[in-house]
């Protein structure tokens, strides 16, 4: 991995991690202050506020993934930053539970998520993306375990118009790292336009997708359940939930590495991908058949982080192989809109099922559908072998012609013709690549001849 490779991958792990504390430091204490809003006392609109986030990040992951793809990745994450940072002041001087309400759905309107995402692809060569996934997604681990212990005390020092400012204070933050830190792509890529019809209906794309939308799904209704178990069964403080998720996210993300190193080597994403959802369907399974054993229980949390993590890692990883390369942003807005709906509906769902059949009935249905999923990822084709090439162009080489020439060739995914230097930089699946006809393209000698 490179050194630009390495910054980029950091800098904006720590970007989105600012990003995602500003959302779990609300998760502990909002439903306690929005009761003290005029208009709080009816749990509806409290739930409406807090809800309001989630869905207006859903409805805003699509829009602003295909405009990064348009009009820039930086800037569609600062817009998106500043209206985090705007909607935050807001929430802040909110003065009734309505004006919360506009507050949490402009906070929820800055989706960086899918820009984000695609400006790691941008960035970062497919062999070591998932690693930098992996990075990413246990910061964002390591950041939720953290706000369980900063939140409260946070809200007695700071209150929650302090929170509320701290955290829009730290989306700013971002701003400048994200400029002056993290590197610009090499280049745009010139490739031909992939409709956003060909995004929504590709297969491949609906698989990962769908197992997305399942991950966050199943982390949300199985939550409603687990910090119940902790107390009843371990007889632990929700104060101190945090003392056991902390070592086991880190445990977790330990025990994934070697996965995720073997995976890229050997170029056996998918097995690592399929292994992942079946330490899923494990993990529901021992709380499931065990739940009322402490040692179970705590097994089955380290279970659950180590397939969550290598999911959040390598999912992301997958789309970014597989989506068009102009519509990479786009993909992944639909990507994170799967993610946003799931975590909506995992919560509704789990508390039906819960209030009907119980805490088995929940994990019974959360074992159904990942089963379904494994069903399903199973007939996924493995991604793409890419690689870089680089080519010096004949000096009687029309340069315009021989982009429209290369842009025809099957198997390339990028290109980048210097001309100043006549070099031909191309990204490219070496499934479809044929050498030779690139090398007569370009007045090169061709191999045997």
């Amino acid at each position: 991995m490179t050194r630009t490779e390495l910054r980029a991958g950091a800098a904006l792990a720590f970007i989105i991690s600012l990003r995602m504390l500003g959302l779990f430091l609300v998760l502990p204490v909002f439903a306690v202050f929005a009761r003290t809003l005029p208009g709080g006392d009816n749990i509806f609109w409290v739930g409406l506020a807090f809800g309001m986030f989630g869905l207006a990040q859903g409805v805003m992951q699509i829009p602003l993934g295909a405009a990064s793809d348009r009009f820039g990745r930086k800037r569609i994450i600062v817009i998106g930053l500043l209206l985090y940072a705007a909607g935050s002041a807001m929430a802040a001087w909110a003065p009734d539970i309505n004006w919360m309400i506009a507050a949490r759905i402009l906070q929820g309107s800055g989706a960086i998520s899918a820009a984000a995402t695609a400006l790691v692809a941008d960035l970062v060569r497919d062999e070591h993306r998932t690693k930098i996934m992996a990075v990413i997604g246990t910061s964002i681990g390591l950041v939720f375990a953290g706000s369980l212990v900063l939140a409260p005390a946070l809200y007695g020092w700071i209150g929650m118009e302090g929170i509320f400012l701290l955290i829009g204070g730290l989306a700013l933050a971002g701003i400048p790292l994200l400029l002056f830190v993290v590197p610009d792509p090499e280049h745009a890529p010139v490739v031909k336009p992939a409709p956003f019809a060909r995004v929504l209906g590709d297969r491949q794309l609906m698989r990962l997708n769908f197992g997305m939308f399942v991950v966050h799904m199943v982390q949300m209704a199985m939550f409603l359940m687990v910090p119940l178990a902790l107390v009843q069964v371990m007889d632990l403080p929700v104060a101190e939930h945090w003392t056991l998720y902390f070592p086991i996210v880190i445990a977790s993300f330990i025990c994934m590495i070697p996965a995720i190193i073997w995976a890229e080597r050997k170029s056996r994403v998918k097995t690592v991908f399929l292994a992942s959802i079946v330490t899923l369907i494990v993990s529901q399974v021992m709380f499931l058949l065990h739940l009322d054993l402490a040692l179970v229980l705590i097994g089955g949390l380290f279970v659950f982080f180590v397939a969550f993590n290598l999911l959040e890692a390598t999912l992301p990883s997958l789309v970014s192989r597989i989506a068009p390369p102009d519509a990479k942003g786009a993909a992944l807005g639909v990507f994170n809109t799967a993610q946003s709906f799931g975590a909506a509906t995992g919560s509704a769902v789990g508390g039906a099922i819960a209030l009907r059949f119980g805490e088995d009935g929940v994990y019974l249905f959360c074992t159904v559908l990942a089963v379904v999923w494994l069903l399903w990822a199973r007939s996924m084709k493995p991604p793409p072998v890419v690689a870089l090439r680089e080519y010096a162009i004949g000096d009687h080489v029309d340069l315009d012609r021989l982009r429209d020439q290369i842009n025809d060739l099957p198997g390339l995914r990028e290109v980048r013709i210097e001309a100043e230097r006549r070099m031909a930089f191309l990204k490219v699946n070496l499934e479809l690549w044929d050498e030779d006809v690139v090398r007569r393209l370009l007045d090169q000698p061709v191999a045997g001849t």
